[in-house]
């Protein structure tokens, strides 16, 4: 009977033992971002992401800028070029240093934290929500249109279907990493649906000798540095994207692999694809038509779908949706890995228990997000936007020419000929300073102030990191804790 008690006390102890180890392992597990990303789902984060609502809005503020057929398709080709050299870069950075965050790792490993946070700060507030906001604002404009024919959709309608779009998409990413995976791989197969049905039909009717739009096509008004730098602007915001996979490298499957494979194959087929897609265009529309379309893709519907046209409101719709949750996905863990770092709140850096995503920057996202429908112009967000991007592509292009100096030590599993990380760096130069010597306007000079404002936050709650801001900041991070259920990363104390 002793014996027997003792053997069950023993079973007991053993088996609590177990359990608690069982736990450990769990707890473990959540206190970390998983690799659950491969390359069929990498790719298409960057296909997915890249053709959204882009090469839907932007053929006519590309067109608007150089007024001829000719250059427009030139400048979507070497949109094209410079996206893939600049995604080369990444592709180098990306497997020299795997940290997810884009940018934010490899201009903290080139330059310092002071970069690294205006970058973090100038992303989370205005570029990857106004990108956001973006998205959603075109999703919801295509979407609205077939129950407003003959006009446009209401504003209201409009911004509160744009605003439904980004809490259902932050819910899906909040939940599942894998959820928002075969989300972004169904809308990725649905986007091309549209894709391939615009340029058979493009090229059925240009074999049917409707060339007639391609005649004289270089023939315009002289070009100046400004208007193609403003084309390049808008034809590079529909490439936006071609870096994304850098913002979930600690969540890809062998990325040494699949990071640059990923990319080989993603950016070229998106090139070729846009630059098809704009001869459909040109095909069934002149350039005075295609400027005074209020939607192109629709127009171009109407003209050669009929009566199925409706389709292609449907799938760009697809394509918006697609693109915005690839968005969500990628810059959540910006904030994630900011927050981890200290630059953010440390509450943004936490991992919810039950579903291992990134719960807590997501929500902020949305909600800067939501704040940018409120005033919803999209050609300006695209302009500004555009910007301020270049601005931080092109120093972290820089970056990698430094640290082939001062980071000999690294492994380079990829190593890029020089002179790519040269030219990014150089055209960069050009796109954000062209505007500004050939047009200057007070809203370029407000974005880089709008940058440099963020030294006053970093000087007040980073470097001196006052005792009333943490007090402040630990009873909010304590509620949402308890709130969202979420735990710190590995290596980031409560």
């Amino acid at each position: 009977m002793d014996e027997e008690s003792i053997r069950c006390r023993k079973r007991s102890s053993d088996q609590g033992a177990d359990d608690g180890l069982s736990i450990e392992s769990k707890k473990s597990k959540s206190m970390n971002l998983q690799k659950e990303v491969g390359l069929v789902s990498g790719v298409c984060v960057i296909v997915g992401t890249v053709i959204g609502s882009g090469i839907f809005i932007s053929p006519k503020s590309v067109l608007a800028n150089v007024e001829a057929v000719g250059p427009c398709l030139v400048i979507w080709t070497a949109c094209g070029i410079l996206a893939m050299l600049g995604a080369l870069c990444f592709a180098e950075l990306g497997t020299m240093i795997t940290k997810s965050g884009g940018e934010y790792p490899y201009l903290m490993e080139a330059y310092g934290p002071i970069l690294a946070y205006l970058f973090s700060w100038i992303s989370l507030v205005v570029t990857k929500p106004s990108s956001f906001a973006i998205i959603c604002l075109s999703f919801a404009k295509y979407a609205s249109a077939p129950f407003y024919p003959g006009c446009d959709p209401p504003v209201a309608v409009v911004k509160c279907l744009a605003a439904a779009a980004i809490l259902t998409i932050s819910l899906v990413n909040s939940l599942s990493v894998k959820l928002a995976s075969y989300v972004q791989n169904f809308f990725t197969a649905a986007k091309m649906v549209i894709v391939v049905i615009i340029i058979v039909s493009g090229l059925v009717l240009l074999a049917k000798g409707n060339t007639q739009n391609f005649q004289n096509s270089f023939d315009g008004p002289p070009l100046s540095v400004g208007a193609i730098s403003l084309a390049f602007y808008n034809g590079l915001w529909a490439y936006d994207g071609w870096n994304q996979l850098n913002y979930i490298t600690e969540e890809l499957k062998n990325p040494y692999r699949n990071l640059p494979l990923a990319i080989i194959i993603g950016i070229p087929l998106v090139t070729v694809c846009y630059t098809l897609i704009n001869i459909s265009y040109f095909t069934v529309m002149t350039a005075t038509e295609l400027l005074q379309s209020p939607a192109v893709a629709v127009t171009f519907g109407d003209r050669v779908l009929y009566p199925a046209s409706w389709v292609v409101p449907l799938f760009v719709a697809f394509s918006a949706i697609g693109s915005a949750n690839g968005t969500c996905f990628t810059a959540g863990r910006l904030i994630y890995v900011a927050g981890r770092e200290g630059h953010m709140l440390k509450v943004l850096s936490y991992i919810s228990v039950k579903r291992l995503t990134p719960a807590p920057a997501i929500i902020f996202y949305a909600a800067i997000g939501i704040i940018y429908i409120i005033p919803g112009d999209i050609e300006t967000l695209i302009n500004y936007f555009s910007f301020a991007s270049w601005i931080f592509y092109g120093l972290t292009a820089l970056g990698l020419i430094v640290m082939r100096f001062t980071r000999k030590e690294h492994e380079r599993p990829i190593r890029v000929p020089l002179i790519i990380p040269i030219i990014v760096t150089l055209v960069s130069i050009v796109l954000v300073l062209a505007p500004i010597i050939t047009a200057p306007e007070l809203p370029y000079l407000y974005c880089v102030l709008f940058i440099l404002s963020g030294l006053i936050f970093y000087v007040l709650f980073i470097h001196f990191k006052f005792s009333w801001a943490q007090k402040i900041s630990r009873p909010i991070t304590m509620h949402l804790q308890m709130l969202l259920e979420v735990v710190p990363p590995e290596g980031v104390t409560k």
